[in-house]
């Protein structure tokens, strides 16, 4: 949802081929679940810097996070949850690769699937706010300026 490359460079070359792909962090990188609404966990990976980066926690990026956040629960589905049906809502992709650091986390992402269908209301609305949000971690490998 705050990464959203793919749609335009590559759903299009997967349907002419007939292939379909698999979603890597639909969850960007934990900001997604919610857990950064109300600031940064002490447990969280935004602490160790490894793979999220601060810059992801913009205020740009956690409005639109709060905001969609607003639309799942109107939907009666956590932040995850939304995030992985919205990007299993497209054909061209095959599954959604989730990384989840325990049980309850797995729960909660493959609760999903109870609820994969969005209204023409509810897309129009996640659309203002799924927006690019400069955290494509693998930008300089896919353009090979690494």
């Amino acid at each position: 949802m705050l990464n959203r490359w793919v749609e335009k460079e590559l759903l299009s070359t997967l349907e002419e081929l007939g292939v379909g792909c698999i979603a890597f962090s639909p969850l960007a990188q934990g900001l997604l679940t919610g857990k950064y609404l109300s600031g940064v966990p002490e447990s969280s990976r935004a602490n160790d810097g490894l793979w999220f980066q601060k810059e992801f926690l913009s205020e740009e990026n956690l409005k639109r996070v709060r905001a969609l956040n607003e639309i799942a629960r109107g939907r009666g589905q956590s932040l995850a949850q939304m995030a992985i049906a919205w990007v299993l809502r497209d054909k061209r992709v095959s599954s959604a690769l989730i990384g989840a650091r325990n049980v309850e986390q797995l729960d909660n992402s493959l609760d999903a699937i109870k609820k994969l269908q969005f209204s023409d209301a509810e897309l129009t609305e996640i659309d203002l706010y799924a927006q690019e949000g400069s955290i494509d971690l693998w930008r300089a490998a896919r353009e090979g300026t690494e």
